[in-house]
């Protein structure tokens, strides 16, 4: 799969009910209680750099990564209204490579779920250990095996934008813990005209669960030192949907 192609064109009307403002705040006061209020903050799996910007609000000197050129395009779109001075890495997240190190990471909107190898999520977390500064501060969330196996796994999701609509099937493999998107996009090519081409993609993400994540967090060299039940700062439970794990650079 080449990820988010059609898709990126339209990724953003169909994310606006996402509380991008809300999970900003969330981030930056995770981040401030230890500590970071700024310097050189690298987010992981930025896509088109929305939450990207909203960190940059806060103060921070943003790089954002990601494997997708065409998400890689919008956010720049989005880097050119702002005219903040954000530096925009194509890159995959399993391999990337810095100039130097940074204060804190962070990777959000279930990014590391795409990574549906735990031998290769470890890699990426070692990576992670490899450029943050000494005591440097990763923060990440995953959407979590209960997510997609109770709320999301084999539903139909389909939205009408007029411009736009999707088609967004879901089929969970349970012995594998794979959510398998398949997508189909109707995306209007000319507004003069009532012409709309037809895009499909599939995409693939892996359920984790906390206790397999501390252990890759673990394993990686990094310290574990939270996790947190979405947008809270309450423990985990079992029906947690989307959690958010914090862990702080060890020694290289």
């Amino acid at each position: 799969m080449e990820a988010y192609t059609g898709f990126a064109a339209v990724y953003d009307i169909f994310m606006d009910n996402v509380p991008y403002e809300e999970w900003g705040e969330y981030i930056h006061s995770l981040l401030k209680d230890r500590g970071i209020e700024d310097g050189i903050l690298l987010d992981l799996g930025c896509g088109t750099g929305t939450m990207t910007e909203k960190l940059a609000d806060y103060g921070y000197d943003m790089i954002g990564v990601d494997n997708s050129e065409d998400m890689l395009e919008l956010a720049m779109e989005k880097r050119m209204e702002s005219g903040k001075d954000i530096l925009y890495l194509l890159q995959d997240m399993r391999e990337f490579e810095l100039y130097g190190t940074v204060r804190a990471i962070v990777s959000v909107c279930d990014s590391v779920n795409y990574i549906t190898e735990p031998e290769e999520l470890e890699e990426v977390f070692r990576l992670v250990n490899n450029y943050l500064d000494p005591k440097g501060v990763f923060l990440f969330d995953f959407n979590t095996v209960y997510k997609y196996k109770e709320v999301m796994g084999d539903t139909v999701i389909a939205e009408d934008r007029g411009e736009c609509s999707f088609i967004w099937d879901n089929f969970y493999y349970e012995e594998e813990r794979i959510n398998e998107y398949d997508l189909t996009l109707f995306i209007q090519e000319d507004a003069s005209e009532d012409l709309y081409r037809r895009y499909q993609e599939t995409h693939y993400q892996r359920g984790y669960t906390l206790e397999e994540m501390k252990e890759l967090v673990e394993r990686s060299g990094l310290v574990f030192e939270a996790a947190y039940d979405a947008v809270t700062h309450e423990e985990p439970t079992e029906k947690s949907e989307r959690i958010y794990i914090v862990a702080r650079e060890s020694g290289k």
